[in-house]
Parts: structure tokens; sequence; C-alpha cells
């Protein structure tokens, strides 16, 4: 065990000791733990050797080539359970667009009872990987979900949302493994946010809610956004050291 921290600590891991737990825990000792190890020095992502990451308390399963859900999201889902409990009716709905490995809508689907929650996304890995965490997931593109209208209570979404210029700012092993898809949001980051925004005001009834993963000062541009598309009672909110990491706004009738 001591020789994997080790091994995991001089590759740059920052979480060497918890790493190399999860790694024994999960693969069979000798030439496949090693193989294992290796393939995390080369930086690939630990949830796709171990094939599962924990978010928000759940164990979700993520696959080879599907985004990695963050521990910065579970806020993000969080709220939008809050949101999504509170909703008037005896059927409450959501759809999380650009769904990934499906944490999000796992989530929600855990914490509401009853609820009636479609994951979205254009990568047909990513859908196959939602199912197997319990979402009815359909590929489909955000821009256009094949839903119907004002049906909506909530409609989460974690769009990619890096501005493609600061792309070779981020880790070297998230450069080289994770899906470009999944973090290129365009010139400004907000492509697809913007794109979100529109099918959200498509999807929601009257005072439902949209939450949307951003960064940096992108809640400033985007609330002219928002506004243009009837969303009102627009909030940012920061985690503990201030960074940006989500917009929640609520939709007019």
């Amino acid at each position: 065990m001591q020789g994997i921290v080790a091994r995991l600590a001089r590759a740059g891991c920052v979480a060497a000791e918890a790493e190399a737990a999860e790694l024994v825990a999960a693969v069979d000792a000798g030439d496949e733990l090693d193989a294992a190890v290796a393939r995390r020095e080369r930086g690939e992502p630990l949830a796709w050797i171990t094939g599962a990451t924990v978010f928000a308390g759940h164990r979700i399963a993520v696959d080879p080539g599907v985004y990695v859900p963050r521990p910065q999201t579970q806020e993000l889902a969080r709220r939008a359970a809050t949101l999504l409990a509170a909703a008037p009716g005896p059927r409450r709905r959501a759809a999380d667009l650009c769904t990934g490995s499906g944490a999000v809508a796992h989530h929600l689907v855990a914490s509401v009872p009853g609820a009636e929650v479609v994951g979205l996304d254009l990568d047909e890995r990513a859908v196959r990987c939602a199912r197997r965490n319990g979402v009815a997931a359909v590929r489909a593109d955000a821009a256009a979900p094949p839903l119907p209208a004002r049906t909506c209570d909530v409609v989460t979404a974690v769009a990619p949302y890096v501005p493609t210029a600061s792309l070779r700012l981020l880790p070297a092993d998230v450069q080289r493994y994770e899906p470009r898809r999944a973090l290129d949001g365009g010139a400004d980051g907000l492509d697809v946010v913007r794109a979100v925004v529109t099918a959200a005001a498509h999807l929601l009834r009257p005072d439902g809610w949209l939450l949307a993963e951003v960064g940096g000062r992108q809640d400033e541009a985007l609330v002219p956004v928002l506004a243009a598309c009837g969303f009102d009672a627009i909030v940012a909110w920061r985690d503990d050291d201030e960074d940006l990491r989500g917009v929640v706004a609520r939709r007019l009738a």
C-alpha cells in the first residue's frame, strides 16, 4: 500500500493516500493493480480506472470517456433537489441537460421520491452510463430537447463552460484524457450555456427554476441572456474560496 501511495505522490496526485485506498479496494492485487496504478500515474481519471466515483453521497458509475462529475457540482445538485421537492402539484418533473454520467439526475431521483427526471446528452457513451446509474437518459441536443413545453419544474445543466482559449490552462491530465466536448464552451465559454437557457425557457412551467454551472465572471454575461428569455430572481452562488460556481433563475409566467 505505501509503495502505491509513493508512486501516486511522485506522479503528482494530491490525495495519493486516498486514491491508493480506492485503487486497492477496486482492483485485484498483482499485475492488474500494478497496471491500474500505472494508468493513474499517466493521469487517467481515477473514476475511469475504478469504474465509479462518489457524488453527493451516491456511488456513480463512470465509464471511460465519460466526463467525471466534480465535487463542486454537488451544490448545484442539492439546490436543484430542494427546489424540485418544493414544486407544487403531485407530479414533479426535471430535465438534466448535458447529463454526462447522470450524477445530478441520479441525485434528484434519489432525493425527491416519485419525481420524473430525464437526462439528455449528445454523447452516446454518456447516455449509456447515465442509464447504468438509474437515469432515464436519452441522446439529444441540449439546444433542442425532445420534451414537451412548460412541463418541467426544474432544469439543470452542467454544460461545457471553459472558454476555448483557456483550455490550455486546465491540468495536463484533464486536457489529455477528458472529453473536449464536455469542456469547451466556445469563445467566452457560454455557447452551450446560452442554448441551455433558451431550451430551459421552453421546458419550464411558470415559476420553474433553471440551475446552470458557470465560472469566472460568466454570471454577469449571462444575466441579460436570462432576462431576455423570461427569467428573473437571478442569483449566483460561490464556493468557500469565493469562486463562482453557478447561477439559479426563475422562469416568469
